[in-house]
């Protein structure tokens, strides 16, 4: 604790005496100033105990003593300390019953005390409590070392942090879900501040925010929060070593925290960091043993797989699972080629794979992607809802896009669908299966493509579901299709490509250009004449033409194109051209 005006008056070596105040002599003192100014305001800073002896103050003035204390009381002095015995031999009535009326406390100093020993009892005083808390905190960050590599890892350090802080301690992962409370029951307190959790993670780390009471004595460069109609007050503080955050911790206290429980939290902060953050030889290790497995199923290898694979991957490989593919498009909807499966004689992805099991950290991502990257973002989610339920997942960044196995049925799976959920209704495109004018994504959205369940014998089929689920998803402008949804809906939505538009316009120049001279319709007959399967009356009577004039305007066709309408391939060119280039490829 620091010094008090109580513990001053205690000193047995200071000898001081109450003159008044004495219901408010456990305010902490933070300094000790002596001044003879009349008006010492200007050089006061606020929790100082004020020394003087009114040498240059009219201290039998009532209104001047009234005005005097007034001022004091105002700038956040504690006390005031008079001189007996100089000036005055006793405390002037004014300066007392001022002092009185204001509540501010009167201390008599005797006059074989120097004011310079009283100063040094301050200081030294300071000086111990500082020492103790540093003393306290270098114990906190012993026993929270215990904690952390003994066999209950983060709960232990949670629960010696929040017996530490006589409060609570929540620990939330990489998506923002609760993974650990100490007591019990903060469990339910920290649920009611994901949005707050959220905001903190959409932040460059090392970043905090204090929720609650006492904001405004949260730590250095902290904001307050959305959530303030709260009794305790809540500190966030971000873990991670790079930009992006892997975790967050949450602290409640019912005050601000003093120097020792601020040095208990940073060890917590770093001791976290470290159990999120996996060592990077260990995660290199484990991320090139992850491209081989990968590579080896899709190269038909899977006992191979196996083997290599060991016990890293739990039963990832032993019951079914499903493949994933997902990339951000360099451009909205634009045709993209696809990608050759990794193989076996190929170099290690560009990013390496990351493994996560029961053991492992939740928010452990590939590399150091900035927060606002939505191939780290799915990353982070699948690994945390895998987490949390002893899965495992492989995940192999493989340039700029995504390569993922993961459970059939399992709860990684299930939060990418939710994750795919979530970022459609935001921003507006969710779009059905026959939906044809759905905007496809933009540069910055994600694309996701989930194959069907298979087995590591199926790993390059289910590769190729992915892969074929991705290029509906990028035409349809959705942000995840799953393989079952490739046949739904119509063909025509992937014709709404440049490519291809640039083909059906080619391909029917020379008609329109014919039809531009005004010498006949020869593009509304043909379509005409297609959607009527080649029967001339009911054509015919569609375009209100006599079924000879439309049988010269087809042998005109032909002629123009130097094609004969007899071919079928020819016929399905023609009509695939008419629906691309028609307004909206409307049907």
């Amino acid at each position: 604790m620091p010094p008090t005006l109580a513990s001053l008056v205690r000193h047995p070596g200071l000898k001081l005496s109450v003159l008044a105040g004495e219901d408010r002599l456990e305010t902490p003192v933070r300094w000790a100033h002596v001044s003879e100014l009349a008006d010492p305001v200007p050089y006061m800073d606020g929790g100082e105990l004020l020394l003087i002896t009114a040498m240059q103050i009219e201290a039998d003035d009532p209104e001047e003593m009234s005005r005097y204390v007034r001022r004091l009381v105002g700038a956040g002095v504690v006390g005031l300390g008079f001189a007996l015995g100089v000036k005055y031999a006793e405390v002037p009535p004014a300066l007392a019953a001022a002092a009185k009326e204001e509540g501010l406390p009167l201390i008599g100093v005797p006059r074989p005390t120097p004011f310079i020993a009283i100063s040094k009892a301050v200081s030294a005083a300071i000086a111990a409590d500082q020492y103790r808390a540093v003393t306290a905190g270098f114990e906190a960050q012993r026993e929270l070392t215990r904690a952390a590599i003994g066999a209950e890892g983060p709960t232990a350090l949670l629960a010696r942090l929040a017996a530490h802080l006589d409060g609570w301690a929540a620990l939330y992962d990489a998506s923002g879900s609760v993974v650990a409370a100490a007591p019990d029951w903060a469990a339910r307190r920290a649920a009611r501040l994901t949005a707050d959790v959220e905001r903190l993670r959409s932040r460059p780390g090392p970043a905090s925010i204090v929720v609650g009471g006492g904001c405004a004595a949260g730590a250095a460069g902290a904001e307050p929060a959305e959530d303030t109609a709260v009794a305790d007050r809540v500190e966030l503080q971000s873990l991670g070593t790079g930009r992006r955050t892997r975790g967050v911790l949450a602290v409640g206290t019912g005050a601000p925290l003093g120097t020792a429980e601020r040095y208990a939290v940073h060890s917590a902060v770093a001791l976290l960091t470290l159990t999120t953050e996996r060592s990077r030889a260990l995660q290199d290790a484990e991320q090139r043993l992850g491209g081989a497995v990968l590579r080896m199923l899709l190269a038909g290898e899977p006992d191979h797989a196996r083997a290599v694979a060991g016990r890293l991957y739990g039963g990832l490989l032993d019951a079914p699972f499903r493949m994933l593919v997902a990339e951000v498009p360099s451009g909205g909807g634009a045709a993209q080629q696809p990608h050759a499966a990794p193989s076996a004689a190929d170099e290690a992805p560009t990013e390496a794979a990351t493994t996560t099991t029961a053991s492992a950290s939740a928010g452990t991502a590939a590399g150091e992607a900035e927060a606002c990257d939505p191939l780290a973002t799915l990353i982070d989610i699948m690994e945390a809802a895998a987490a949390r339920t002893g899965e495992s997942v492989l995940v192999v960044p493989d340039g700029g896009r995504l390569i993922v196995l993961a459970p059939d049925g399992g709860a990684a799976v299930m939060a990418c669908a939710e994750h795919a959920r979530t970022v459609e209704g935001r921003r507006g495109t969710k779009a059905r299966p026959r939906d044809r004018t759905a905007a496809a994504p933009s540069g910055d959205e994600l694309v996701i493509g989930l194959s069907a369940p298979a087995g590591p014998i199926a790993a390059a089929a289910a590769y190729r579901q992915a892969e074929q689920a991705l290029s509906v998803a990028r035409r349809r402008g959705r942000m995840l299709v799953e393989h079952e949804q490739v046949a739904a809906g119509s063909v025509l939505p992937l014709l709404a490509d440049d490519a291809v538009r640039a083909f059906a316009d080619g391909m029917l120049r020379a008609l329109h250009e014919h039809d531009a001279t005004g010498r006949g319709d020869l593009v509304a007959s043909l379509r005409a004449w297609l959607s009527r399967h080649g029967q001339w009356d009911a054509a015919a009577a569609d375009l209100g033409v006599h079924r000879h004039t439309l049988r010269y305007r087809m042998r005109r066709v032909e002629e123009i194109l130097g094609r004969s309408l007899d071919d079928p391939d020819v016929r399905m060119e023609l009509w695939l051209a008419l629906k691309a280039t028609a307004s909206g490829t409307s049907a």
